[in-house]
């Protein structure tokens, strides 16, 4: 699956120069530019609650509004806070399911000022898509949207 990171960095840097973080836009932009983004959301830290909480995202509605710490590909990133690439979510144990689609997922954290604060969710209907450049690609992103949340 080839996409043109090169053209959706573009148009996510317009989206970067407005004065208010366009989360949803970026969620749609990512969605709609590469095909094997199925769904693409971003999640909150509530430190107090030990949960994360369901940001604006792009894709089928969800169950999993809120997430507790450990739960989950995403609960392991708020634990960790390091990226996490899952070729196969159904041969992790701790796999928390969305939908029957999914066969991949990609967690992201996101920190600001050292700080782990959100995260980007991705989860794909194909299996092992995720490939050194999507990594790259997300990692740039996280790291621009980090200072401006």
């Amino acid at each position: 699956m080839a996409t043109d990171f090169e053209n959706v960095q573009k148009s996510l840097n317009l989206l970067l120069k407005e004065p208010q973080l366009p989360l949803q836009k970026i969620c749609d932009l990512l969605f709609n530019a590469i095909p094997h983004y199925n769904w693409v959301g971003f999640y909150f830290m509530e430190d107090d609650a030990q949960m994360l909480q369901l940001g604006p995202y792009a894709g089928a509605a969800t169950d999993h509004t809120r997430i507790p710490f450990g739960r989950g590909i995403c609960g392991q990133v708020a634990v960790s806070g390091v990226a996490f690439v899952v070729p196969d979510v159904w041969a992790e144990d701790n796999y928390l399911a969305c939908s029957l689609e999914t066969k991949a997922e990609i967690v992201l954290p996101i920190f600001k000022e050292g700080k782990l604060i959100a995260q980007l969710d991705i989860d794909s209907h194909y299996a092992n898509p995720f490939t050194d450049k999507d990594r790259a690609f997300l990692e740039n992103l996280c790291t621009d949207l980090g200072p401006r949340l």
